[in-house]
């Protein structure tokens, strides 16, 4: 049996209708890929397979391990290996939770989404923002603080037992070349449960919040909650909180942002749907340059085109009735979908958007009005990128076997693909967070939550898929059973910066020969 053969998967690395690959790195061949013995048989779905990678994973043990001799909640880390990762690779753990930052406040819990910023030319830094995914008096190793800015410029002052605190948002983290934290602090305060978000070409990061409380139905708050926020990255201290509240209130959670400044937005609901905001500034014929142009613009949702069948069977596109409208339905037959989206694997789908009204309804109805113009529904929109002008998407837990997808949209041809869906909780185990390496290598961080942490088949992994849709490990989460998340990479490939959610921990990993972190062509077929 080899290595890998446990994590085989679904996924599809295929070159679209009109010959532009969909696959990140670019396709020679189109190659469909499905568990073995799968009923559909092998001219539709040959098997799936698995590459080198970066070779087998270990247990490492940190370079700074002597500085983690009192980790708050979880104790003496000195001498313990907390990654699995492959030989040549070495890291360090920073900035962790109850750490005292730069500004005085503690390191903030759950660390999510993030990105990374090249610093200033000869600086010798990169620049990270992180979100927190935090609610008003969330217990973190004995901190209630959260993201409270020392300038006081909180989004949400918050009242009763949540009053004076700081809440979910962000914090950014300079770090050198050498993955030593140069400085961190709050730069965003007074948020809500800040999941994932996207970076901006302009340098700044829009962060996202996962919660839709108003001053009616929450009795800490006192504004309505719901909206991303933009946040310098350059900035040296918390950043005034304006909500984008042209981009919809809704319970968000990713973005992926193009080059001219169009925003693709993710919702995590068991019905959400996939959004365009599109700046005031581009459709006057511009783009966005700098932070604060997000404020006015167009809100869409992305409608399949239901009358399309699948080139491999010949099935129609499953289809619901949601909001007096019949809609096609990706979510898959775990997920109450009458039929499956396996068929369509590899498929570029046409696509167009419906132009959304009330952005900022009282209640959580965004999708609801959009799905009654026809948009189509996804099962827990989570993490995007965007990498050469794609727009990949995670829908952590959709598909039959309920165990997540990645789709990708290409603006250029208005088309969407279904490029990976796991048909096991053994094969993939509910992707959340995806990056794109440099190199053009997908990324997804794991988001399971069965299994021992001391086995080497527990299921927390950050899982690589190459151009031709083979199949590695680049680490894995041995010190507790939570989630990676905000896997990103620096500009020039060589750093991957990742968090570990549960002890709030955030990662640098590079090879230890300086090299840029690159599969190389032997990993391509």
């Amino acid at each position: 049996m080899s290595r890998l053969s446990r994590r085989q998967f679904a996924v599809l690395m295929a070159a679209a209708a009109a010959g532009t690959a969909v696959g990140p790195m670019g396709l020679l061949n189109a190659r469909r890929m499905l568990a073995d013995g799968d009923e559909r048989g092998e001219n539709c779905f040959p098997s799936s397979f698995n590459v080198p990678g970066f070779g087998p994973i270990s247990p490492k043990v940190p370079l700074n391990t002597s500085a983690l001799g009192n980790v708050a909640g979880a104790g003496d880390l000195r001498g313990k290996a907390l990654l699995r990762l492959p030989d040549g690779f070495q890291y360090k753990a920073i900035s962790i939770r109850g750490d005292v930052m730069s500004d005085g406040v503690l390191v903030p819990g759950d660390h999510d989404g993030m990105a990374v910023f090249s610093g200033p030319k000869g600086s010798g830094v990169n620049i990270l923002v992180r979100n927190h995914e935090l609610s008003p008096t969330e217990n973190e190793a004995g901190s209630q603080a959260g993201c409270l800015a020392p300038n006081g410029r909180q989004y949400d002052p918050f009242r009763g037992d949540a009053a004076g605190l700081g809440g979910g948002g962000t914090t950014t983290v300079v770090v050198d070349y050498n993955g030593n934290k140069v400085r961190d602090f709050v730069s965003l305060g007074g948020t809500i449960r800040n999941c994932a978000g996207g970076p901006a070409p302009w340098g700044g990061w829009i962060t996202c919040e996962e919660n839709t409380s108003t001053p009616a139905n929450n009795s800490q708050v006192t504004k309505k909650h719901g909206y991303n926020f933009e946040v310098n990255a350059f900035s040296p201290v918390a950043v005034d909180p304006v909500p984008l509240i042209a981009m919809g209130r809704m319970n968000h959670e990713a973005v992926s942002v193009s080059r001219n400044g169009i925003v693709y937005e993710t919702e995590d609901r068991g019905d959400s749907c996939y959004y365009k905001f599109v700046p005031k500034v581009v459709k006057q014929g511009g783009k966005v340059t700098r932070t604060g142009q997000l404020l006015e613009g167009d809100l869409f949702a992305m409608v399949i085109d239901k009358n399309q069948r699948s080139s491999c069977n010949g099935d129609p596109l499953p289809t619901s009735f949601l909001q007096g409208a019949e809609v096609v339905d990706t979510r898959g037959t775990a997920r109450g979908a009458k039929s499956s989206m396996l068929p369509f694997l590899g498929q570029s789908l046409k696509v167009r958007w419906v132009k959304l009204d009330d952005v900022d309804p009282e209640e959580d109805t965004l999708r609801l009005e959009a799905q009654s113009k026809g948009a189509s529904v996804f099962w827990r929109g989570e993490g995007a990128w965007e990498f050469n002008g794609l727009h990949y998407w995670v829908n952590s837990g959709a598909g039959d076997s309920g165990e997540g997808q990645v789709m990708c949209y290409d603006p250029k041809n208005e088309t969407v693909t279904l490029i990976v869906e796991s048909t096991n909780e053994n094969l993939l185990d509910g992707p959340d967070n995806i990056t794109v390496a440099p190199d053009g290598v997908i990324y997804l961080c794991e988001d399971g939550s069965d299994g021992n942490p001391g086995d080497p088949n527990f299921s927390q992994y950050i899982v690589g898929i190459n151009g031709a849709g083979g199949l590695f490990q680049m680490a894995q989460n041995i010190l507790d059973t939570s989630e990676f998340a905000g896997a990103c990479f620096s500009k020039d490939g060589k750093f991957l910066y990742v968090n570990s959610q549960g002890v709030g921990i955030t990662y640098v990993i590079w090879r230890e020969d300086g090299r840029p972190i690159t599969l190389g062509d032997d990993n391509e077929d």
